[in-house]
């Protein structure tokens, strides 16, 4: 009996290759598309029909596809999914992408073949139409912290721009005209959505933009400690900065700090997303919330929703950031 390993080992590829091209998955390319059916033409295969079935069958898992697990961030999106599972007695899996397309692609796949029907995915490296094809598929999957268009009502996202415009904003009311930005070095567009978000607050206000007053790094603790390192040798007269998100705050003060700059009485600085350091930094730090929780429990809802028919069509959801002040603000 001819089996799908003979087809792989025929055409030269892969099993999950072979797999991806038999049930017309769009990651496979046209190569290995053809290389794949020559070879089933060649040795007269034919699918197993009912582990084809099987493969179909709907269980009671979600899958869960997020960056990385390390970061407090997808913790508490994967909790707040979890939760969900619970209430409506599922279990969850879980992949992971590192900002990889191919490591996110894997992961949606692996999780499609152990047969999870829903699925709540932060892709931020496969493009808008790959993304598109696996939503044309599957109708229980959800796009989280990204909008595709033509399935915006299937796209959970926040509006970054406005918390940024809103931290620079309470900077600028304070009394601050001289603000730097610490950005991600990462080009995707969470970046580019808060990064203008503070462009727009200075124009808005009528302050200039500096250059200079603009660093770029890794979005961890380090990556804050690079970026604030290189405003400070850049500029004397900086007297607030808004940070991609807390960790890089975290690594901003703490250069602050090593340079007998107190904060915030000769430097204010504002987060983003309200992780659960920004609560134990000295001084607590005053940051952006991101409801990741709200809107990974709404996106695992709707996953729910839409495998069971429940919803005609939802209504695309966009979550509001707002403003969390503690204490590393004040008035130069």
């Amino acid at each position: 009996m001819i089996t799908i390993h003979d087809v792989a080992k025929h055409a030269g590829v892969s099993v999950a290759t072979v797999s991806r091209v038999l049930n017309n998955h769009p990651s496979a390319s046209e190569k290995a598309r053809l290389a794949v059916q020559s070879a089933v033409e060649k040795l007269n295969y034919h699918p197993n029909a009912n582990a084809q079935a099987l493969a179909l069958q709907n269980t009671d898992t979600i899958g869960v596809v997020v960056t990385d697990v390390t970061d407090p961030f997808f913790a508490i999106l994967v909790k707040a999914v979890d939760k969900v599972a619970e209430e409506h007695e599922k279990s969850i899996l879980i992949g992971i992408g590192y900002h990889n397309a191919e490591k996110e692609r894997n992961a949606i796949d692996t999780l499609l073949r152990k047969r999870c029907s829903c699925l709540v995915v932060h892709s931020k490296a496969l493009s808008d139409q790959e993304l598109s094809q696996y939503l044309q598929r599957i109708s229980g999957m959800v796009i989280i912290n990204r909008v595709i268009e033509g399935y915006e009502s299937r796209c959970v996202s926040l509006d970054n721009s406005k918390g940024t415009f809103l931290a620079t904003e309470m900077l600028i009311k304070f009394g601050h005209k001289h603000i730097g930005y610490i950005g991600s070095n990462h080009q995707i567009s969470d970046e580019k959505d808060r990064f203008n978000g503070y462009l727009n607050a200075l124009e808005h206000h009528k302050l200039p933009i500096f250059e200079h007053a603009i660093a770029h790094s890794t979005p961890d603790f380090e990556g804050g400690e690079e970026a604030m390192i290189n405003l400070l040798s850049y500029n004397s007269n900086l007297t607030a900065v808004v940070a991609y998100n807390d960790s890089m705050a975290a690594g901003a003060i703490s250069v602050l700090n090593e340079n007998n700059i107190q904060v915030p009485k000769q430097f204010s600085i504002i987060g983003f997303d309200d992780m659960p350091i920004a609560r134990y930094l000295i001084p607590k730090l005053t940051t952006v919330r991101y409801p990741i929780d709200l809107m990974a429990t709404y996106a695992a809802k709707l996953a729910l929703s839409l495998v069971d028919n429940q919803i005609a069509e939802p209504a695309h959801i966009q979550f509001n950031p707002t403003l969390v002040r503690r204490f590393s603000v004040e008035n130069p």
